[in-house]
């Protein structure tokens, strides 16, 4: 019996040894530390093509993956190595490698669309301000028109910048901005188109009564043609002189009150000569707001156009100074020194001066 028991613990002995032998000499599974870095390389391209702006999705899922397969490969360094089973982490890093390069990707092709979309959307509103600009510089200065234009090139410079940075988003933003300027642009200009047909018949009828005037009393009379930037010395009805003049810094609207740096348009007469002592070299001053300047004035108050605390303004006047082509009185008719010599030969007070945004039939 004893040497029967004996013969048992020996054979249990010798299979604890054998198998201890066995696991001592079986390979050891590795932690896949391999993949690890190839999903963090993977990871951090991702974040480099803007994967989290532009592929949000995948690139949270592609972090999920690789944090799981992390804590998932630490687990199993914890345990025994004869228990240790590293394929679950494996899985979960190739799965997360895979994950993360399919972000960069669409990161990348969705850059390269918002890349196109913004230098094509940057050369439109590029040709819009050409065009633009083009007819601004053929019309009288809307000063309104100018701060839309300037806006919108304003737009364009910093798109260009942003384009340049890879930030297209904001560039395809800000041009938005720039071309939502230049629709107010030109529903100003539009406006200012819809005036002047309105107007037109009351200025041919203004420069007619003047000529008429100038004809039956042989007189001297001013005409003064904002379009064409033109000043007119007419006697007896016929055209003595043509002088260019500079207008005011808004000169494609109608004075309505003090600042708006526009050049009235009405029927006026000379109310002073200034042959000394002039801002401006020589004046001749008109009596700006005449009486229908003032109803007007008044009527855009009570109608909200114009603050009730505004001023109606006044000092127009014909001076000296001009000949710089181009519009930045504020609101008056600027002449060269030598045009304001010789007009002075010839107006008195009480010559009328008119002045009209267009007249077509006249001289």
């Amino acid at each position: 019996m004893c040497s029967r028991f004996r013969f048992l613990l020996v054979a249990v002995l010798i299979v604890i040894l054998f198998s201890g032998l066995v696991v001592l000499f079986l390979p050891r599974p590795h932690p896949p530390t391999a993949s690890l870095e190839n999903a963090k390389l993977a990871f951090d391209q991702a974040a480099k093509a803007d994967a989290l702006r532009y592929a949000e999705q995948p690139y949270r899922m592609a972090e999920e993956l690789m944090q799981k397969g992390w804590r998932e490969m630490a687990r199993q360094n914890g345990r025994l190595a004869l228990f240790r089973n590293y394929e679950i982490a494996e899985s979960l890093l190739t799965l997360a490698i895979r994950t993360a390069k399919e972000a960069a990707f669409q990161a990348q092709e969705r850059n390269r669309y918002l890349d196109s979309l913004a230098r094509s959307e940057s050369a439109d509103l590029q040709s819009e301000l050409w065009l633009c600009r083009k007819i601004l510089d053929g019309s009288l200065v809307n000063f309104k028109a100018e701060r839309h234009w300037s806006l919108a090139d304003l737009s364009l410079k910093m798109s260009e910048v942003l384009i340049d940075r890879g930030e297209y988003e904001e560039a395809c933003q800000t041009i938005a901005k720039g071309k939502e300027s230049l629709r107010r642009l030109i529903d100003l200009l539009a406006a200012d188109t819809d005036d002047e047909a309105q107007k037109i018949g009351i200025w041919r009828l203004w420069v007619q009564e003047t000529l008429a005037q100038s004809r039956r009393k042989g007189t001297y009379a001013v005409i003064v043609d904002k379009s064409v930037h033109k000043t007119y010395l007419v006697r007896a009805g016929k055209l003595v002189q043509t002088y260019n003049c500079d207008l005011g810094y808004n000169s494609a609207r109608h004075k309505i009150l003090a600042g708006d740096g526009a050049t009235p348009e009405g029927k006026y007469r000379v109310t002073a000569v200034k042959s000394r002592g002039s801002k401006y070299y020589k004046a001749l001053l008109l009596n700006y707001p005449n009486e229908l300047d003032k109803e007007r004035f008044e009527e855009n108050k009570n109608k909200g156009i114009i603050s009730s605390h505004a001023q109606i303004g006044g000092f127009i006047e014909i001076h000296g100074e001009g000949g710089k082509n181009k519009d930045w009185t504020e609101g008056c008719v600027a002449l060269t020194n030598s045009e304001m010599d010789h007009i002075m030969q010839y107006v008195t007070v009480g010559t009328p001066v008119t002045i009209v945004r267009r007249s077509d039939l006249w001289p």
